[in-house]
C-alpha cells in the first residue's frame, strides 16, 4: 500500500515521540524519513529498525559527546543518526576545515537527509563514505554508490566536501513502506495517545447519559 509523504511524516513524528525521544527530535526524524521516501528509499523501514534498536536507551546515551574530528558516544556504543544529524546541522561549517568521522553510526541512511540540509547550507556537495559505499548530495538530489550501502546497519563513516558521484535516485511523491515497518511505527505512535477515560468516552458518545426523547 502506498501513502502520501505527509502521512509518512505525521506517523514518523508520533512514532519517534512514542519511542521516548523529544518532540524536537521527532520533528527532525519525521522530515528525514520523508526525505528518504521522496528519494525512493524505504525511510519507514529504516526508522522502524532504528527505534527497535534504540529501545530502552535515553538520548544522552545515543548522542555524540564531541563535535570536532571524531564523533562518538560517551561509552563507544551506537551513535543515533537522528541526534548526530541534528548536531551536524548546527556545526556544518566545520566541514570546510576538515572531514568529520562518526564512529559506530547506526543506519547511515538516516544521516543523509541531514547531510542534504548541511550541503544546502554550505552551498556545496557533501559525501558520506563507509566501507560498503557512499552517498552524495547537493541538498536536492541524492546519488548512491556501493551495492551494500542500502543494507548497512552500523558503520564508521567519514563526511566530507566532495564531488557528486554515483547513481542519482529518482524522486517520488508517495511512499510504499513494508507492511511490518508501517505496523511497527503505528505501534510506537499509539503510545502517544492518551487512554480513554469514562468522561472522554461519554463526551464522544453524543447524548451520553441524557435522555433527549
Amino acid at each position: 500500500m502506498s501513502y502520501a509523504l505527509n502521512e509518512v511524516e505525521a506517523l514518523a513524528k508520533r512514532a519517534v515521540r512514542g519511542a521516548g525521544m523529544s518532540w524536537g527530535t521527532a520533528e527532525e526524524a519525521a522530515k528525514a524519513t520523508c526525505w528518504l521516501c521522496r528519494n525512493r528509499i524505504d525511510g519507514a523501514g529504516v526508522l522502524s529498525a532504528l527505534l527497535r534498536q534504540n529501545a530502552g536507551k535515553g538520548e544522552q546515551d545515543l548522542r555524540p559527546v564531541a563535535t570536532t574530528g571524531l564523533w562518538q558516544t560517551a561509552d563507544g556504543g551506537p551513535l543515533c543518526p537522528l541526534l548526530s544529524g541534528a548536531t551536524l546541522s548546527d556545526c556544518a561549517v566545520a566541514l570546510k576545515d576538515a572531514p568529520i568521522t562518526m564512529r559506530n553510526l547506526s543506519f547511515p541512511l538516516l544521516l543523509l537527509p541531514f547531510l542534504a540540509s548541511a550541503a544546502a547550507q554550505l552551498g556545496c556537495t557533501l559525501t558520506l563514505e563507509c566501507d560498503a559505499g557512499a552517498g552524495s548530495t547537493d541538498g536536492n538530489e541524492l546519488a548512491l554508490s556501493g551495492e551494500g550501502f542500502l543494507q548497512v546497519k552500523s558503520a564508521d563513516v567519514v563526511i566530507r566536501i566532495g564531488d557528486f558521484s554515483g547513481k542519482t535516485l529518482s524522486q517520488d511523491s508517495r511512499a510504499t513502506p513494508a507492511p511490518e515497518a508501517w505496523d511497527t511505527l503505528n505501534t510506537y505512535a499509539h503510545k502517544t495517545y492518551a487512554p480513554a477515560t469514562e468522561a472522554s468516552r461519554l463526551a464522544g458518545a453524543g447524548a451520553g447519559l441524557s435522555d433527549n426523547d
